[in-house]
């Protein structure tokens, strides 16, 4: 028998901690699995649940050992940090994980009920379970480079969701999608090649240690390189066209998984790479962030109310969320911090919820363009309560879930104590009043007013109501975490501090103490 050295059992993963890598590994698994079941009708449809339960039970038992424990981490192979591949887990990205693996599992569940016998050979399912594993290897990476990875397998399934059924418009928005994408990669890559050349590393635990002692200058061409790099991917202005453009294209349920996840994760790399990586540098693009965030907030909820199409408009509203969590970024306060957080908790379920919503409108109307809808109200009337309270949740309206990380961020503005905190908390003002407006006048155009001379509403069609109860249990998640905010506020309570001062993060990496 080998007896191994005491510092490589010191180092070695037990059986628990594989927890953090768990639900990678389910997920790639099942995608290739679901790939060579495609044939198999409603078999492929049942593995990908049992996949998904999978995937949100190693979740839920991560989230509760980083709340009891602090930071997780786990590095692949025998090459200790900062050489490994490190993945790990704070109670945001464990939250974030979480979050998506649950509305992905109800978005599932939805598609399932429009979806014929026919269209099981698509690989749907596969995609779906491959966009995950990007989504969620991008929160709980503790590398970089690794980052990029998951960007890049993020890339290839939501560019085959875009494309599935190959209809001329979604081509039309798969061209606007990729290349912008494509670009904020290469930016991307760009700025690690250099961060790696002035630092050594990519390891984020090991940046954190080493960045304080690099050239100023030079690091704040990095860390601008990453702003525009995560900033067009999470569709901030003024980078932000190429969002409404194509997230309408695809059927409601794959706009659904995009509007709910995929800016979500470039805004959260934004949040950890200023904030957390390269502070320093995020303080001299302060004045930069405040103009970018202002400008977001104000141009995205005027786009809403110019758009007639109805998933067009709720673009806009997706890019005024990102608004809100560079509010967080530009003012980096223990508020901010917190607010920036929980926005991208509330965005992920009211964002996803909305393009199903707006999907369950379309189906019933035949119609896309708001001008050609009408008189739902009196034939969808649980349909348009669902819509009437994501307006009111996105808007910020008390007390659904919006409200709470816009009231910590207005905190943070007003207690920034300088211009730039007021302009920023007259522009969440502001958004809110706008939003709400937009969203008020889409009610009023879908279900309010009569219907255009003419019109023929399509009959239901079959699993209707297997739709609409998915769509009405993600809204209720909003109504009740927003009427009953505790234990969101405890987790905040918890993790946010470790976005400030990530010692307890970098001593779960195992860096703690060495010299840079």
């Amino acid at each position: 028998m080998v007896e191994l050295p005491p510092a490589m059992i010191e180092t070695m993963t037990s059986a628990a901690d594989w927890v953090v890598v768990l639900p990678l590994v389910l997920c790639l698994m099942g995608a290739a699995a679901t790939l060579m079941l495609r044939r198999s009708g409603a078999l492929t449809f049942v593995f990908t649940l049992l996949i998904l339960v999978a995937v949100i039970a190693c979740e839920v038992t991560l989230l509760l050992r980083v709340l009891d424990s602090g930071p997780l981490s786990m590095t692949m192979g025998k090459w200790l940090p900062p050489f490994g591949i490190s993945f790990a887990a704070d109670i945001f990205g464990a939250g974030f994980a979480l979050t998506a693996a649950v509305v992905t599992l109800i978005v599932l569940v939805h598609a399932q009920g429009e979806r014929g016998a026919e269209d099981g050979r698509d690989g749907f399912h596969s995609m779906v379970l491959l966009l995950l594993a990007g989504v969620t290897g991008s929160f709980l990476t503790g590398d970089l480079f690794n980052l990029y990875v998951w960007f890049e397998v993020m890339l290839i399934a939501s560019f085959g969701l875009l494309v599935l059924g190959g209809r001329p418009a979604q081509l039309d928005g798969a061209v606007k999608y990729g290349f912008i994408n494509f670009l904020a990669t290469t930016f991307f890559l760009l700025a690690l090649g250099l961060l790696y050349g002035l630092l050594g590393t990519l390891n984020m635990a090991d940046i954190m240690r080493v960045a304080p002692a690099a050239n100023p200058a030079a690091m704040a061409g990095v860390a601008a390189l990453l702003l525009l790099a995560f900033g067009m991917k999470a569709a901030a202005f003024p980078v932000n066209a190429w969002l409404p453009a194509s997230y309408h294209t695809p059927p409601a349920v794959v706009s659904a998984l995009f509007g709910g996840l995929l800016t979500k994760v470039g805004i959260y790399a934004m949040l950890r790479a200023l904030v957390v990586l390269l502070p320093a540098s995020r303080d001299l693009l302060e004045p930069v962030l405040v103009v970018i965030a202002v400008a977001t907030l104000l141009i995205a909820p005027l786009g809403a109310i110019a758009e007639t199409n109805l998933r067009r408009a709720l673009g806009f509203f997706v890019i005024g969320g990102v608004g809100s969590v560079l509010v967080g970024i530009a003012l980096p306060s223990l508020a901010g911090v917190s607010g920036a957080g929980l926005y991208v908790f509330h965005a992920i379920l009211t964002m996803t919820a909305f393009y199903l919503v707006a999907g369950l409108v379309e189906r019933r109307t035949g119609q896309t363009d708001t001008r050609r809808m009408g008189g739902l109200y009196a034939t969808t009337a649980p349909v348009s309560i669902l819509f009437f309270v994501l307006v009111l949740a996105t808007a910020g309206v008390p007390p659904f879930l919006g409200f709470w990380p816009k009231l910590l961020l207005l905190q943070a503005g007003l207690g920034e104590g300088s211009w730039l905190g007021g302009l920023v908390a007259i522009a969440l003002l502001v958004n809110a009043v706008l939003t709400l407006i937009a969203g008020s006048r889409l009610w009023a155009h879908i279900f309010w007013r009569a219907a255009p001379e003419g019109a023929v509403v399509p009959p239901v069609a079959g699993g209707a109501w297997l739709r609409v109860g998915t769509t009405g249990a993600l809204v209720a998640i909003v109504v009740a975490v927003g009427l009953w905010p505790n234990g969101m506020f405890e987790a905040l309570r918890l993790g946010a501090p470790d976005l400030l001062d990530p010692s307890r993060y970098v001593t779960a990496i195992g860096l703690a103490g060495g010299t840079p």
